[in-house]
């Protein structure tokens, strides 16, 4: 581990114990038991259904984008390495999943690592778009302005929603910009600059690819039902706490949280996610204690599942030695 990364590391563990001493500063740790003993645990099993539709979406998103390269791949097929990339970034430090997903399965998949890396660029302005228009309308349904929560004003939540729309449906105009960008750091960084223009360069053609015909259309289908999929688990485990005297709240604590994740932590999110879950539900009026509860319960249902059936499938189909020495 290099010095950097030793420093990161150490950011985000001590960002995720600030965040956690926030929260149990201000809630009584009995007072959170008493909400979970009262856990509705059909809704806990509605919460894991919604959980399994929005990775079926994602799955098939993935396999959408890949295509291009490997036609004839399948779900199952694509299935197994995002679950085992999730899986490794819920538990290992510096997004050693996304590392794993481009290099360790191009066997498997009939793929390049350029190709799985310009997806995942794509995946992530699909994921934040998604979040970005459920935090638009949550904000809208519950009559909150946006400095409050988000810390920006709509104006500049709408900017950056059209910014995107405008990278992933026309490419080009934003192409001269990044491959500009990217031939000033391989002026100034030769080595790391080379690489970065590659992954530039394909990432631009893979959007190109993708912005015709209807397939972006399809990807953004697809990423509408995963986030509203996941909005439903949120819900569902609201609704799984009777403690909680307004449930609706976590339509707000699902984009809140998510963009929260974006601040330095420990794999998997620990505290982040769980303080602006707490902040967002007590913004519309629940109690510290079971906002607190349903942070946690929120937190496991979508740690959970795919730590356990991506880990699962890590160790059934264990990466080879060669692959294991690309993905580091």
């Amino acid at each position: 581990m290099t010095a950097r990364q030793s420093l990161r590391l150490l950011l985000g563990v001590g960002l995720a114990v600030f965040f956690v001493w926030l929260i149990l500063r201000q809630i009584d740790v009995g007072q959170v038991r008493l909400a979970f003993s009262s856990a509705n645990m059909g809704w806990i099993a509605a919460a894991l259904g919604a959980f399994a539709v929005g990775y079926a979406c994602r799955i098939e998103r993935w396999r959408v984008m890949l295509a291009i390269d490997s036609p004839g791949l399948r779900w199952r097929q694509c299935a197994g390495p995002l679950l085992g990339s999730f899986a490794a970034n819920n538990v290992l430090p510096f997004r050693a999943g996304d590392v794993l997903r481009s290099f360790a399965f191009n066997r498997r998949l009939g793929t390049t690592s350029g190709a799985v890396v310009a997806t995942l660029f794509v995946e992530r302005l699909l994921d934040l778009l998604m979040v970005l228009v459920l935090l638009g309308a949550a904000l809208i349904g519950f009559g909150i302005d946006t400095s409050r929560i988000a810390g920006v004003g709509s104006a500049m939540l709408v900017a950056v929603a059209a910014a995107i729309l405008v990278v992933l449906l026309f490419p080009r105009f934003f192409a001269p910009l990044a491959l500009a960008a990217g031939r000033l750091l391989a002026r100034m960084a030769p080595g790391i600059g080379a690489k970065v223009l590659a992954g530039i360069e394909k990432s631009l053609q893979t959007l190109q690819h993708l912005s015709r015909g209807n397939t972006m259309f399809k990807l953004v289908a697809w990423s509408l039902v995963a986030w509203v999929a996941e909005g439903c688990l949120f819900w569902c485990a609201a609704l799984a706490l009777p403690s909680l005297a307004a449930p609706a709240a976590a339509w707000l604590a699902l984009p809140v949280a998510t963009l929260a994740t974006l601040i330095p932590s420990t794999p998997g999110y620990v505290g982040t996610f769980d303080y602006f879950t707490v902040r967002a539900m007590a913004e519309l009026g629940n109690v510290s204690a079971a906002a607190a509860a349903y942070a946690l319960l929120a937190h496991v249902v979508l740690w959970l599942p795919p730590t356990l059936s991506g880990g699962i499938y890590l160790l059934l189909n264990p990466v080879g030695q060669r692959e294991k020495l690309k993905a580091i």
